[in-house]
């Protein structure tokens, strides 16, 4: 993106050594030792020095509930355009209650008066932009624009090293099933649990899984890794945030990949998996199945939300079995495993490498009105601000 436009990125945290973040916030230290629910407070601290931070921006472009809130404000602030992404919706997420408490009417807020005050709203799925319209009716169809998630498939490429395993405990050699990801309702993690006693023996599961959304929540998962792994056997669980080149290491050696989410709207690891020839296995859900091609990248299990108000599988002994199901098929295969892992690969560089999105975006920037020479210009006067 930044070669073809002037780019500020403006983000929560610590600071970063890119040139491209211009600055980065912390929550005001008022805010700091309350109650969990003071957490969306602290966010909202965010937004408001971002807000007052982006005077110079000629567009401003959130991402999440986190920031849509400052974007919204920038545009009454600046009058400016303001792009909104939508990776996830704070109403397809209950379970949320759970870490945020009252704050939950908050970050609700937030995301809805960002959405619906946005010049343009970038759904990373076509399921996305469906959910983007039923969850929030009083904005216009024609302000959503659907422009995926993508990777770089350079950075993505197969490490056959085997030091990050080694020093993780990890197997070397044998048939491995992968997970990554937080620990969090959404991911589905509990079901991959109760699938894995039902899983090939022979086959050791590794559950890179970190970043519990609440002490209940991680407790839940230990209780059930503890009980696989006395069952089973041959469960390795990573509970530590891992960098990239360590899950690149641990997935450029792993069999399958399984995503079990129950809430998806795009599934960016399913990507980074398939551009490590690695094949699928997901729930058919959300943006997965614009990413994951049933039997042509790995295979989709069917996935029926339930009523709860947390999304659990309509029939969750039938979504576990599933689960269980596909990845024994590609575990008992291993020519079509490659195949598709083959397949995958070649997916991602047609269609998800970040200079196809980019361009996508940067077109969506000149219809707002956003001055961006061509690509073979000079760099525009311009400038866009990203929050993050």
């Amino acid at each position: 993106m930044s070669r073809l436009i002037d780019i500020q990125v403006h983000a929560f945290g610590e600071p970063r050594p890119s040139p491209l973040v211009a600055a980065t916030y912390q929550p005001w230290a008022e805010l700091a030792g309350y109650r969990p629910e003071a957490m969306a407070l602290q966010v909202m601290s965010v937004d408001l020095a971002m807000a007052a931070g982006l005077s110079s921006a000629g567009l401003v472009h959130s991402h999440t509930w986190y920031t849509n809130f400052a974007g919204h404000m920038a545009k009454l602030l600046y009058r400016v355009p303001h792009v909104a992404t939508t990776h996830s919706l704070e109403p397809l997420r209950p379970w949320k209650a759970e870490q945020l408490g009252g704050g939950y009417a908050l970050s609700l807020f937030c995301e809805r008066t960002g959405l619906e005050g946005a010049d343009a709203i970038v759904a990373v799925s076509e399921g996305m932009a469906k959910d983007v319209l039923g969850c929030y009716p009083n904005i216009d169809p024609a302000r959503v624009r659907v422009i995926h998630n993508g990777i770089d498939p350079d950075e993505f490429s197969h490490d056959p090293g085997t030091d990050v395993l080694r020093r993780l405990g990890l197997p070397t050699e044998g048939k491995t099933v992968v997970f990554v990801g937080r620990i969090t309702r959404q991911k589905g993690l509990v079901h991959l649990l109760e699938a894995i006693p039902m899983v090939d023996p022979m086959a050791h599961i590794v559950l890179v899984a970190g970043a519990p959304d609440t002490p209940e929540i991680a407790a839940e998962v230990g209780r059930l890794v503890a009980r696989v792994k006395q069952e089973r056997g041959a469960v390795s669980w990573i509970p530590d945030v891992l960098a990239r080149s360590e899950v690149i290491q641990i997935l450029s050696h792993a069999s399958v990949f399984v995503c079990p989410s129950i809430y998806e709207p795009f599934g960016l690891v399913n990507l980074e998996a398939m551009a490590l020839e690695v094949p699928v296995v997901a729930s058919q859900t959300g943006g997965i199945p614009e990413i994951v091609v049933d039997g042509g990248t790995g295979w989709l299990v069917p996935f029926e939300r339930g009523d709860d108000e947390f999304g659990t599988p309509r029939d969750p002994a039938g979504f576990a079995a599933g689960l269980a199901q596909a990845i024994n098929r590609l575990l008992k295969d291993p020519d079509q495993a490659i195949a598709f892992g083959q397949a995958g690969r070649r997916r991602v560089v047609e269609r998800f490498s970040w200079s196809a999105i980019a361009a996508k975006t940067v077109d969506l920037y000149r219809e707002l009105g956003l001055e961006v020479p061509p690509p073979a210009g000079p760099r525009p006067s311009s400038r866009k601000s990203d929050l993050t």
